[in-house]
């Protein structure tokens, strides 16, 4: 399927979805989202898929929601829409999604921008990144996880400032704060974030999904259930032929082939 506002590659079982609206620095508006939410239940759905990366430009990955398609809305109109930016679409895709999506990072990742990141499985930031939540200064609030996802990964404290203040992090505090998981050069962003999901998607896709399924779930569960639950997983894993592969080949001292299953 063409879109208009992303680009769609897949290569060697990663599919990359590029934010393509440079000339609003890649400000959602509600057909950016929907061709977003679109593509990415298109990579979750493929088997040959077996992780994304979202990224966006090298001077910003995204600015924002639309200001001017949002300015005119009534409280109503958003009520009864729901915020279309939040529940429709990518959204949905993002969290829904049982494939890791990883979140390239350059420039600026400002209110909605950074609240998408943050819905990604982790973010890989280049030293050029900048994230905030500067809703507060055009007297609204952040609508779409900014002041939940954001006190979850850096705390009260920085999460509360930040959305008061509308201050930005750079990709330094970002990453000593929790909210990246690291840093590389702003030229080897997408290389390094290709590699990484390379990475993961030459593991066993079955265990790559319940990996990321046990570990959402510490996000939220006690520490009790949580070790119940990735107890039972793991055990489970011991029915895929991919399990034996793996086991197999650590023993004769070779790369294990899997079959994802």
């Amino acid at each position: 399927m063409s879109y208009e506002m992303i680009t769609v590659e897949i290569e060697s079982g990663v599919g990359t979805v590029t934010l393509n609206r440079p000339q609003v620095m890649n400000a959602l508006n509600v057909q950016l989202t929907s061709e977003l939410g679109d593509a990415l239940d298109a990579l979750d759905r493929d088997a040959q898929v077996r992780c994304i990366v979202l990224t966006g430009g090298d001077k910003v990955f995204a600015a924002g929601a639309d200001i001017k398609e949002m300015k005119d809305q009534a409280f109503i109109d958003m009520y009864y829409s729901d915020f279309p930016y939040v529940k429709r679409d990518c959204w949905r895709a993002i969290d829904e999604a049982r494939t890791p999506i990883i979140a390239a990072v350059a420039g600026f990742a400002l209110g909605g921008g950074c609240e998408m990141a943050m819905a990604c499985d982790f973010i890989i930031a280049a030293d050029t990144a900048k994230f905030g939540q500067p809703e507060i200064s055009i007297g609204t609030m952040p609508g779409a996880g900014g002041t939940q996802r954001l006190t979850k990964a850096v705390g009260k404290a920085k999460a509360m400032e930040m959305c008061l203040t509308g201050r930005m992090m750079d990709a330094e505090e970002a990453e000593r704060s929790g909210l990246v998981a690291r840093i590389v050069s702003a030229e080897e962003l997408k290389a390094q974030a290709f590699k990484t999901a390379s990475k993961i998607a030459s593991n066993s896709r079955p265990v790559v999904m319940m990996v990321k399924e046990a570990v959402n779930m510490a996000v939220d569960a006690d520490l009790s259930d949580g070790l119940k639950f990735e107890r039972r997983t793991f055990e489970s894993t011991f029915a895929f032929e991919d399990c034996k592969e793996g086991m197999d080949a650590f023993a004769e001292k070779r790369k294990p082939v899997f079959k994802h299953k």
